[in-house]
């Protein structure tokens, strides 16, 4: 007897003479992992998928080391006001008010703000020191010295550059402006600190007579977009949850027809689903948008092996057995095959860990985990407790419901599965071919399906929220004032999150030549770059903010002419000097913008061709910043998002042959220890790669991109793929062993396992395709690739194995690989 038959007899005694204390055992495990699901933290958006990409590290950099950056300091933030005119008197004072109270708040820990009407009030007052001063200081001015004030600061620069692009200096009207807030938190407060913080902050806005948050005065930061991006995964859950569950349970009751056998396999389910959050809180484990896939996935699996152990029990049952020895026989015939189908779907899941991305490592890692625990529960739990309710049964009046075999006898389900076993007797050669080709020719055309990522793919659908915000609570979603702040900054700002590519300089710029190297970044300027009339590169950084100053202010252009020896209008000596200068010149906030604290860092922005390719954008940031003589980082959204999709296809293509090379190996090296055969091992791997043909294939007639939520896609789908056909096979030839005939062993097959398959994937489809209702498009699309994934094993295992099974016995022995070879034995070998 080998070691795996051991195991099973080990646990065909345990459940059967043992149950109650089997059962016992789980219950104080579960109690264990209730212990773990408080430590989950979540964890959402696109940051998870650019932590250690180099021109995210760039642009944390700038985040931390310029005034103004690229993405928004996390420990700062915005506040849109909207209004007819937010020059007028009293929109003024709503915003002078909104600012002293933010500051006034100590508990806030608003170090300061700033806003058009700051600088309007100065120039009426300029000893005001506070919010509050400046704020009356505007209440009391007269309409004209109002008027004054207002264009002495537009003629300075410090109001068009925070109103809206529909400012009219000569009207002095705008419809929005921007007023900008800064917290005094350490760099390394948390995130839930600083989300605690800007969601105060909001209350505090709300508080000021005439703004209403989330209408005409929204504040937005990272902190505020994390508590939205974490709200979005709650509002997916508990739509998709609750409808996965009515799903599943109307085909749970078609599959089972029986109370009690549907309450020992739901119970099951819940056991798998809470020792895997059970897992995740010890492990420390964040719940992510790509974890919300995972439980769909386990109830997938769990459904699957629920309903083939009922089924066969059901079947052995039938066959006049009792209630030991028809559960004996069943775990004997099926935790072989759970085993199998549990290693292999482990493997393709466990190939993500060599992912680049953390959040599909730790996708990998998770389903791995509840799997693993799936197999434990199905294989030990559920039948413990059907035993146990089986003789309950048998002692008290509660009577029987369902008690015969899906798909079994002259069931006109039984009579449609069989239409692959008809196939394989009268054309097994065609259908072997045309399937093979079908894949083949779905996974060529799938080599041109697009890749995609951006901070917006993370968004909601705007559509799909209006329609749910209808629903009644818990499940109408919440309002999420981002998707507005991105409207207004692109209609109302004219800033989009991309549209511009940044060069980080990251070496000290203090010496003579630093400002000129700076300067000749712009010349002779990629197609994908906009010029100026010079025939440069449309671009801001330190050097623009010298000219600017300098074109505007004498004395300051002075400085810059003594330090310029080369007559170019950019300084190339002393450049110190011409900082200090600049830095105490009406530029300094700009200049503190492109030009790091202790300068030893600089930035250069570059505006990009209306229409240009985002890849080719940045292939020319990349090369320009390989040709400059300066120590030079590509970085902004753009690059960051192109950075992580060419992570994309690499790390989708390494999963997909790790999990396939994994797979191919355990299972021959299984079959043949387990039969003698290792060619059963390879004749499940043919219909698996027609499913991830097809499946590649569908990606791109859909239109569904490549992103980092469904990159790990293509190796799940060999796990998925795998779990059908082990069980086919596997039933196949524990029937061929048994004497049978090879058209007989099929017939058995598909009428004792068909039915289950037919059930589990009923269930697995619709409890995987219920992700179509999340809120999250990436979720939605990653919803129906499982689904397609699990419909197109299921297809393949009932259509093509048999025909393959035939096709293989005919020629296999002109190989050496046919599937006789003293392997068939008498019914009594197997008994032993």
């Amino acid at each position: 007897m080998s070691a795996a038959d051991r195991l099973v007899e080990r646990v065909d005694e345990f459940v059967t003479e043992r149950p109650v204390a089997v059962i016992a055992v789980f219950l104080l495990v579960s109690l264990v992992a209730v212990g773990g699901i408080g430590g989950i933290e979540t964890s959402a958006g696109a940051d998870q998928f650019t932590q250690d990409i180099p021109a995210q590290r760039a642009l944390d950099d700038i985040d931390e080391e310029f005034e103004t950056s690229i993405g928004g300091s996390a420990t700062a933030a915005q506040l849109i006001v909207t209004d007819d005119n937010v020059l007028s008197r009293s929109t003024l004072i709503r915003v002078l008010e909104t600012q002293d109270r933010l500051e006034s708040r100590s508990t806030l820990r608003v170090g300061s703000t700033s806003s058009h009407a700051d600088a309007v009030a100065r120039r009426l007052d300029p000893t005001a020191g506070t919010a509050a001063q400046r704020r009356d200081a505007v209440a009391d001015a007269t309409p004209r010295e109002l008027r004054a004030a207002i264009a002495d600061a537009d003629a300075a620069g410090a109001v068009g550059a925070q109103v809206s692009v529909d400012y009219n200096p000569t009207a002095q009207t705008a419809d929005a402006a921007i007023v900008g807030i800064t917290y005094d938190v350490p760099d390394a407060a948390t995130t839930a600190r600083v989300t605690e913080l800007q969601t105060r902050s909001v209350e505090v806005v709300d508080s000021v007579p005439g703004n209403e948050a989330g209408g005409n005065a929204i504040l937005f930061g990272d902190g505020v977009l994390q508590s939205e991006i974490t709200a979005l995964l709650g509002d997916t859950a508990i739509i998709v949850f609750p409808a996965a569950l009515l799903l599943i349970l109307g085909f749970l009751v078609f599959a089972y027809r029986d109370p009690i056998d549907m309450g020992i396999g739901l119970a099951a389910l819940l056991l798998s689903l809470l020792w895997t959050f059970g897992f995740m809180g010890y492990a420390g484990i964040p719940f992510s948008d790509s974890l919300i896939t995972v439980f769909p996935l386990l109830l997938a699996v769990g459904i699957d092996f629920g309903i083939h152990i009922v089924n066969r029990y059901r079947e052995e049952r039938g066959e006049g057995l009792g209630i030991e020895d028809a559960m004996r026989t069943t775990t004997d015939q099926l935790l072989i095959a759970f085993l199998l189908v549990t290693i292999t779907t482990v493997f393709g899941l466990v190939s993500n860990v060599a992912s680049p991305f953390e959040p599909n490592r730790d996708f990998g890692l998770v389903a791995a985990a509840g799997i693993v625990f799936t197999l434990v529960i199905f294989g030990g739990f559920l039948p413990a407790a059907k035993v146990l309710a089986d003789r309950w049964r048998e002692r008290l009046p509660i009577p029987t419901f369902g008690t015969t075999a899906l798909g079994a006898g002259g069931s006109r389900l039984g009579r449609v599965l069989r239409v692959g076993v008809d196939l394989s007797k009268v054309a097994p050669v065609a259908v072997v071919a045309v399937l093979l080709v079908g894949g083949a020719v779905g996974g060529a055309y799938g080599t041109g399906v697009n890749t995609e990522f951006s901070e917006e793919a993370f968004f909601p659908d705007e559509d799909r929220l209006e329609t749910y915000s209808a629903l009644p609570e818990p499940f109408a979603p919440t309002d999420y004032t981002f998707l507005r702040v991105l409207t207004l900054f692109e209609e109302e700002f004219e800033q989009d999150f991309v549209g511009s590519v940044t060069l980080y300089v990251d070496q000290s710029v203090r010496d003579d030549d630093a400002l000129e190297l700076i300067d000749r970044t712009t010349r002779n300027p990629p197609d994908t770059f906009e010029t100026t009339d010079e025939r440069r590169a449309a671009s801001t950084s330190v050097v623009t903010v010298i000219e600017d100053q300098a074109a505007r202010d004498p004395a300051f252009a002075a400085v810059v002419d003594r330090n310029d020896r080369l007559g170019t209008g950019v300084p190339d000596r002393n450049v110190d000097e011409v900082y200090d200068a600049l830095l105490d010149s009406q530029a300094e906030g700009q200049a503190r913008g492109y030009l790091a604290a202790d300068r030893g860092s600089a930035r250069i922005d570059y505006t990009i061709r209306p229409g240009v390719d985002d890849s080719e954008a940045v292939a020319d940031v990349r090369e320009l910043a390989e040709r400059t003589p300066l120590e030079a980082v590509p970085t902004g959204s753009l690059v960051v998002n192109e950075a992580v999709i060419d992570r994309l296809t690499d790390s989708a293509i390494r999963s997909l042959i790790a999990a396939f090379a994994l797979t191919a190996i355990f299972l021959a090296v299984s079959y043949a220890y387990l039969e003698g055969k290792a060619v059963y091992g390879l004749l499940n791997l043919v219909p698996v790669l027609v499913t991830v043909g097809l499946l590649v294939g569908s990606m791109r007639v859909f239109g569904i991109p490549l992103t980092p939520i469904n990159a790990p896609i293509l190796s799940v789908s060999i796990g998925l793929g795998v779990d059908y056909t082990v069980h086919f096979v596997h039933r196949f030839v524990d029937e061929y062993k048994a004497g049978h005939g090879i058209d007989e062993a099929l017939d058995i097959t598909i009428a004792g396992t068909g039915g289950a398959l037919t059930g589990s994937m009923l269930t697995t489809v619709c409890g995987l395709g219920v992700l179509w209702l999340a809120v999250i498009p990436l979720i939605q699309d990653f919803g129906l690739l499982l689904a397609l994934g699990v419909l197109y094993a299921y297809l393949c295992s009932i259509l093509l194995v048999p025909s393959l099974v035939v096709v293989w016995d005919r020629y296999g022995d002109r190989v050496g690989l046919g599937l006789d070879g003293g392997l068939r034995g008498s019914t009594d070998e197997r008994a032993d």
